[in-house]
């Protein structure tokens, strides 16, 4: 019997024939339809009813995205069984869906596929597939060690502050220190931290979990690996640009923030503490937006010029690679430097000694407008769904929309008097937020267009 054509029939697997940004997409979807479904459950509620549908899609989508946002207590409204699908919830979406699932394959033997790879240079922004295996251990290894340094260090604090029963206080460590850490926010205090507030230790160790998991697995991975014993410098190793911008970017955010919300906050929200609270309190702000959630002070009550400077640090938010959301410091940096840059008539950005590629620039200043687009366009949908009740009150309304994109949690006390409309554009902000804008951009179209011809340049007058 002979064969009609040497054409095979046979298609190829789904995974194969869809992008990397596609494949995390769906990852972080299924994840959220499971959780949703799981939260839906009577098992899961502390009224042993069904949870609303849309309620429970909004506390799955923010607890996948390590948002933090939320229109329920769930320290009081979800039974033991609904807190810990919101914890693994957070704890797959800040370690990464797609992470996870590799690193399950790389431990049972199984080779890396060229799809993966893609996934995860993409996931954590390196460009070469070297050492990307290791890198994979060190990362899940980065984040039981540190959620395990954290709920050693907040332990304590419970038994100390006796706001739980002592057989309680093991897990709400260990809740809280991997919401600090893959940058969630959620807590299963109703008033968040505020009861913390007089507690140092607490609010150092939340602060500690919360930086470390903003920096990025491979900021984290270049420190390790540097020798620094050696005096040989090939093979002890170096701190890499990225490294290096990282570290100097959110050193000067956390100074810069804590400056502001000290001197803004002293006779207002940190009126009354002692000096060293004020300086505590002020310091956690500071960090929080980038994009913890947590606070320590009642939101409510902040002045405007600090809502303002807020916003901007949820919309720079953490650095690649990690659980954080945001453009990433590294993004304000670059487009920070190409400014300068062409200010001094310079034609390349150039960063601690080194000269950028025109492909980075270019990809941030994408990134930076997406950004702006993304978010203007939900505030303007917010402002006719909300429409006539925030009347008079729309900063609280942007603030909520950059907080949701930003993937941060923090709320004027304004999440659950959202309509429906109103919460499904906060959950498609956090899911976009969590993907990145650029990553929703290269998905839409996602086909590599190749430009075989070449049009002739004229000259155009811009600003």
């Amino acid at each position: 019997m002979f064969k009609s054509g040497n054409k095979s029939t046979r298609k190829e697997p789904l995974a194969q024939r869809l992008g990397p940004h596609w494949l995390v997409a769906l990852g972080f979807l299924s994840a959220i339809i499971v959780g949703s479904a799981l939260l839906s459950l009577p098992k899961a509620n502390a009224s042993g009813d069904w949870m609303s549908p849309l309620t429970a899609l909004f506390t799955a989508t923010s607890a996948t995205c390590v948002t933090g946002l939320t229109v329920i207590d769930i320290g009081t409204e979800l039974t033991l069984f609904g807190q810990v699908v919101v914890l693994s919830l957070i704890q797959l979406g800040g370690l990464g869906i797609t992470t996870f699932g590799t690193f399950l394959l790389v431990l049972v033997g199984r080779r890396l596929s060229v799809q993966s790879e893609f996934v995860l240079m993409d996931a954590y922004g390196v460009d070469e597939v070297n050492g990307l295996r290791s890198l994979l251990l060190w990362t899940v290894a980065f984040t039981l060690f540190f959620e395990g340094i954290g709920a050693l260090l907040l332990w304590p604090r419970y038994l100390h502050a006796g706001v739980v029963s002592s057989s309680r206080s093991l897990y709400y460590a260990v809740f809280h220190a991997v919401s600090a850490f893959c940058n969630a926010g959620f807590s299963l205090h109703a008033d968040s931290l505020i009861s913390f507030r007089n507690d140092p230790a607490y609010l150092y160790s939340i602060c500690f979990l919360i930086i470390c998991g903003g920096l990025g697995f491979l900021v984290l991975y270049n420190i390790i690996t540097i020798k620094f014993w050696r005096r040989n410098l090939k093979t002890r190793g170096r701190i890499t640009l990225h490294t290096k911008i990282v570290l100097s970017a959110t050193l000067l955010l956390i100074v810069i923030g804590t400056a502001i919300f000290a001197l803004l906050e002293w006779g207002n929200t940190l009126d009354g503490l002692p000096l060293h609270d004020k300086f505590t309190n002020a310091l956690f702000h500071s960090i929080t937006p980038r994009t913890a959630g947590f606070n320590v002070v009642p939101m409510g009550a902040i002045r405007e010029l600090t809502r303002f400077t807020t916003t901007l640090l949820m919309f720079v938010g953490g650095s690649p690679g990690s659980a954080a959301g945001g453009i990433k410091t590294t993004t304000i940096v670059v487009l920070f430097m190409t400014i300068i840059a062409m200010c001094k008539n310079r034609h390349e950005t150039v960063i601690f000694s080194r000269t950028l590629p025109y492909a980075v620039v270019r990809e941030a200043i994408v990134i930076f407008l997406l950004a702006i687009f993304w978010v203007l366009t939900a505030y303007g949908i917010m402002l006719w769904t909300e429409f006539p009740k925030t009347t008079g009150d729309s900063s609280k309304l942007f603030f909520e929309t950059v907080s949701a994109f930003a993937t941060v949690g923090l709320s004027i006390n304004h999440t659950d008097t959202l309509s429906n409309a109103g919460r499904c554009v906060i959950i498609v902000c956090m899911f976009v937020g969590r993907l990145g804008p650029l990553a929703v951009a290269l998905m839409i179209g996602n086909r590599e267009e190749l430009q075989r011809i070449r049009y002739p340049q004229e000259e155009v007058v811009v600003g």
